[in-house]
């Protein structure tokens, strides 16, 4: 699946003053990442506070996004949740079409075991028109999808055909690309990590910073898949500040300050998140400024 190596964005959900959905924010930043040589755009993840949105505005955000791309670079969908039975329905009931895969994050809050959570992704593969692409992100489920588990799925189940890693732990990146088939994807979920795991011969990033400075972090992205390590380490440290500042009060609080700061978006996100500090503004701000 060569279309989901190099960089991807999980993109924000723009709200305006009154909190309601900004579409025109949503053409732009899209438009943004298109031009700036992102390979591929996750709707409807984390990022974009799906939790809090109703089901006629994740209608209207796909339909958005679609309309904008129009095919000009492949579009997943987040699709994901702690009822199986849940998604299988919406896997039957959505209308998929104009979606390259799914991005389906592992079951939070249940804490399944990891047969659990292998049943639970073997069944949506069975059901899925689409390929599926597995979300470990331990920090917000409260359980880690363990190498062994994904190396069954890798095997078992052939649309399933990667993995966005976010458990930071590097060693189990390492164990994931040894022991999981060559063709399949093992995607960076972390914006630090993501240029180490491609030197490490992983296959690129859905990351959150990357919508903020698209062109500079898609070629660090471009050069580490080359081998250009040391041009890729270049970009690398002209971009750490700005991940740190965009993750020091939490996702998408962060980011949308930065878009903010570019003339894409307003801050606004949606309780129980709320926007970053006047502090944390002042300094993302400064570091737009002067990138």
């Amino acid at each position: 699946m060569k279309e989901f190596r190099g960089t991807g964005v999980a993109l924000v959900t723009p709200f305006d003053n009154e909190g309601q959905i900004d579409f025109k924010a949503l053409v732009k930043l899209v438009r943004y990442q298109i031009d700036n040589g992102v390979d591929y755009l996750v709707v409807l993840g984390t990022t974009g506070e799906t939790a809090t949105l109703t089901d006629e505005e994740k209608r209207l955000v796909k339909k958005c996004v679609l309309d904008t791309c129009n095919g000009s670079v492949p579009v997943v969908l987040g699709l994901g949740g702690n009822n199986t039975q849940r998604i299988l329905e919406d896997l039957e009931e959505e209308d998929l079409s104009g979606f390259s895969a799914i991005l389906s994050v592992s079951p939070y809050y249940n804490k399944p075991s990891q047969e659990g959570i292998y049943q639970h992704y073997k069944l949506l593969s069975e059901k899925s028109p689409l390929p599926l692409i597995l979300y470990n992100v331990p920090p917000r489920t409260g359980s880690n999808i363990e190498v062994e588990t994904v190396v069954r799925l890798s095997n078992d189940c052939k649309n399933i055909i990667g993995i966005k890693e976010a458990a930071g732990d590097f060693e189990q990146v390492l164990e994931l690309i040894r022991k999981t088939p060559e063709d399949f994807l093992i995607i960076s979920g972390e914006d630090k990590l993501a240029l180490p795991l491609v030197l490490a011969g992983g296959d690129g990033v859905i990351s959150v910073i990357g919508q903020g400075l698209p062109e500079a972090f898609s070629r660090m992205i471009k050069m580490g898949l080359e081998g250009k390590s040391r041009e890729a380490y270049d970009i690398f440290y002209t971009l750490t500040e700005s991940i740190d500042l965009v993750f020091a009060e939490g996702n998408p609080s962060g980011i949308k300050s930065m878009l903010n700061s570019l003339h894409i978006s307003e801050p606004f996100v949606r309780l129980p998140l709320v926007p970053a500090s006047s502090d944390l503004r002042q300094k993302i701000n400064t570091f737009v400024n002067h990138f």
